[in-house]
Order: C-alpha cells, then sequence, then structure tokens
C-alpha cells in the first residue's frame, strides 16, 4: 500500500513554499515597525483552554477540534487558533504586571477536522497579532491598518474592509434579545445547525452562508442601532481613525465572526480575487476584552486578528512568482577544476547574504545557463580551463535582470580576485 499524506493535510513544496516564505519575511519586516513581538506558543494545550475560550457551541469545539487523551489520561487538542494560546501565555507569565501594553505576532501551523477543500485544510498556517492592555478604539484602528498594508503591500487585490459591533455586557444583552424576538417566528425556517444554536448563540445566525438563513436575517435588528453610548463613542472613534489612516472600510451588519469572545469591534479583510470564490475572507478578527479574565486574568482590554495564510496565497494567484529569485547569481563552469575554483566565490558572495546557485553535476554550460535563468539569476560567472589558466571570470549580466539593461545581456571578463566587489557592485545598481 501506498503511504500517502493524511486527508486534507498537505505537501508545502516550491514554489509554494517559497512564495510563503516571502509572506512570512514581509510580515516579520512590516509588524517590527508596528512594535509588535513574535512569541512561539505550543501546538498542543490543553482542550479546557479552548471550550472555555471559544465557546462550547461554536462549530470548532462541537465539530472540528482534533482531541485525544494523553498517556497521563489529560484530553488534549492540537491549536485550532491562536488567540486562546497567546492569552494563556500572558496570563501564565504575569505580563500584565510588567508591561502596560503587550504586543504580540505568531506564525505557525493550526489543525481543524473540517472538509477539506481548495484553500482550506486540516493543518493550515496563521499568522496571528494581538494587542493587550489597551482599550481606546485607536488600537483597533492600528490593526485594521497593519492589516491592510500588509496585504496590499503583498498585491492582494480587490481587498474590502469590513466592520461591526458587538456591542459590551450591558448592551449585547438587549441586541440579543431583540434578535431572539425577531428569529422566533422564523425559527422553522432556518436551517438545521441555526435551530440547533440559535437559542444559545443567535448571533451566529446572522453568520449563516445557508441563502434561507441569509434572507431572513437581512431583516434583523443590528447591533449598531441598540449600542449603548460607549460602544457607539467607540465606534465612531473607530471610525475616525480609519479615515485619518486612510483605511476605506465599509460597516457589515451581518458580520459577527464564529467565535464567543469577540466584544465591541469585529472586521474581516475580504478579497474580490477569483481564486476563492465565495469564501473571499482572508483575515478576520476583533476585541476580546472579556477574556483574559475569563481564563483567571485580571480584567484586560485586548483585540486581535488572524489570517489564515493559505487563503492569502490563493488570493495571490497561484501562477504569482516569488519576490525574490531562487538565486541572485549563477555559477557556470567548464571543467572540475573550474567548478572547485568558483567554490570560495560563491562562499565569500553567500558570507555577504547573496545568494549563489552551484551546478555540481558536471552539466554542460548550455545547461548550467539555463538552469541559472531558470533560478532567475541577475548574473552569471562562467569559468572554463582557459580563464581559469589567465586568472579572470566571465560574468555575464543576464537579459532584462537588474544588473543590466532590459533586454540586452552583456559580459565581460573580471579577475577573479575582483570577481566578488564587482557582483556586489552590480547587485547594488553601482
Amino acid at each position: 500500500m501506498r503511504i500517502q499524506a493524511v486527508k486534507g493535510m498537505y505537501d508545502l513544496l516550491p514554489p509554494q513554499s517559497r512564495r510563503l516564505g516571502e509572506v512570512e519575511r514581509i510580515s516579520h519586516e512590516l509588524l517590527a515597525t508596528y512594535g509588535y513581538c513574535e512569541v512561539h506558543t505550543p501546538l498542543l494545550e490543553y482542550t479546557g483552554l479552548f471550550a472555555r475560550s471559544i465557546g462550547e457551541e461554536t462549530d470548532i469545539v462541537e465539530k472540528e477540534m482534533y482531541t485525544f487523551e494523553d498517556r497521563d489520561g489529560r484530553s488534549v487538542t492540537l491549536r485550532p487558533e491562536g488567540t486562546a494560546s497567546a492569552v494563556r501565555a500572558y496570563i501564565e507569565h504575569g505580563l500584565s504586571a510588567s508591561e502596560a501594553v503587550t504586543r504580540w505576532y505568531y506564525l505557525g501551523p493550526m489543525f481543524r477536522h473540517e472538509r477539506a477543500q481548495r484553500g482550506r485544510y486540516r493543518q493550515f498556517h496563521q499568522l496571528g497579532v494581538e494587542a493587550l492592555g489597551v482599550s481606546e478604539p485607536g488600537i483597533d484602528a492600528e490593526l485594521c491598518a497593519l492589516l491592510w498594508e500588509l496585504c496590499g503591500r503583498l498585491g492582494a487585490p480587490g481587498l474590502e474592509l469590513h466592520l461591526n459591533t458587538l456591542g459590551c455586557a450591558e448592551c449585547r444583552p438587549v441586541f440579543r434579545a431583540a434578535l431572539l424576538e425577531y428569529l422566533a417566528p422564523h425559527e422553522a425556517s432556518l436551517c438545521e445547525d441555526c435551530r440547533r444554536r440559535f437559542r444559545h448563540n443567535p448571533l451566529r445566525v446572522l453568520d449563516c452562508k445557508v441563502e434561507g438563513c441569509r434572507r431572513i436575517a437581512d431583516g434583523a435588528p443590528t447591533s449598531l442601532a441598540l449600542a449603548c453610548a460607549a460602544c457607539r463613542g467607540h465606534w465612531d472613534g473607530l471610525m475616525l481613525d480609519l479615515e485619518a489612516l486612510r483605511v476605506p472600510s465599509q460597516h457589515d451588519v451581518r458580520l459577527v465572526r464564529g467565535l464567543d469572545y469577540y466584544t465591541r469591534t469585529t472586521f474581516e479583510l475580504q478579497s474580490t480575487a477569483p481564486g476563492l470564490g465565495v469564501q473571499n475572507t482572508i483575515a478576520g478578527g476583533g476585541r476580546y476584552d472579556g477574556l483574559v479574565a475569563e481564563l483567571g486574568g485580571p480584567p484586560t482590554p485586548a483585540v486581535g486578528f488572524a489570517m489564515g495564510l493559505e487563503r492569502l496565497l490563493l488570493a495571490l494567484g497561484d501562477e504569482r512568482p516569488p519576490l525574490r529569485p531562487v538565486a541572485q547569481v549563477g555559477c557556470v563552469s567548464r571543467g572540475e577544476a573550474a567548478r572547485r575554483a568558483l567554490l570560495p566565490l560563491a562562499r565569500d558572495l553567500r558570507e555577504l547574504g547573496i545568494s549563489v546557485d552551484v551546478d555540481h553535476r558536471g552539466s554542460s554550460v548550455k545547461s548550467q545557463m539555463k538552469r541559472a535563468d531558470k533560478l532567475g539569476c541577475a548574473l552569471v560567472l562562467i569559468l572554463g580551463e582557459d580563464e581559469l589558466a589567465r586568472q579572470v571570470v566571465t560574468l555575464r549580466e543576464m537579459a532584462g535582470s537588474a544588473a543590466g539593461e532590459a533586454g540586452a545581456t552583456r559580459q565581460s571578463e573580471v579577475p577573479l580576485a575582483e570577481a566578488v566587489a564587482r557582483i556586489r557592485a552590480l547587485l547594488a545598481g553601482g
């Protein structure tokens, strides 16, 4: 029997793995400019963490978690999302006592046993960003701006930022009661999931994708219309800050998100990219001001978002090339002595942070040149026995590369001792 990957899991191979690496690199760079620090939490947590934080009535807890008993008889779960783990770490390490504001982010795999389909896997990667300790709407706007800038920098097309407010402990029960009153006459027309859940969490009906439920939800009361003065003020402040940050947004009255811990602001970044289909959300988040206290910590305001990286890659397009070439310099040799003479040059270039490809197979020069072109090399070093005897190397600037003129190929002989400096200057635009 042939061994295959577990259903819903997948292998990430080049060039997709390189595209994911580019997304992660740009994320690290941008998040540093906003003052966020990376954290790493375990893949495995005690099950109660997710049941308490995400909500017993959510699809994740009811249907999708990978849960089992460990050898000590404790129920453990592969993390289905990252916020609960981040909050657990925040409480366990006493961060509230040592810093007024905590800005964290994380990159890594999550696990949900849902129906496997294009862009949705049972092991998937998320970028999560969390800000704890700030109650003002400015931090909500900052996260929305960060998300907008990141996806824009990566080139995601057709971006739309959708926002809503779910209210607080004062006004959310008012909205919930009004929603229950509205839904009660429609109960028989709801889908099976919504009939089962709406008494416990009627807000989930607003988020249902079944067409019949969507039509019913169109006439439902809105949370903003029933918001208390404090929540309305928070919303108005958020809108003003987003305008100041030049981030376009739209109010989506049906946006409630699928997790129980959200309060006040919820938001999603959607894309009209054709590869996403109807499931067009690539990131989502919101406030969870009560979660830290719910899990045993001090009352702490917090807000965050998570972005599915597989969904983002679909939005960017399967054929989109990586932002950086596989190698900047290719080493092409004629004969074993020439190949070995190029090795110290390759080492010196790599020490400068320049990516270099060396073909060790003894292929023909034509084959090696084709490989260098395929890898996106801007420059190629060509060395044969004659050049080696004269202690020079042929330096070719590939057609259309950053080093050469567009559509032109130039080459010249350079002393071996000067090759590294010359390449460095050319790649720097000198």
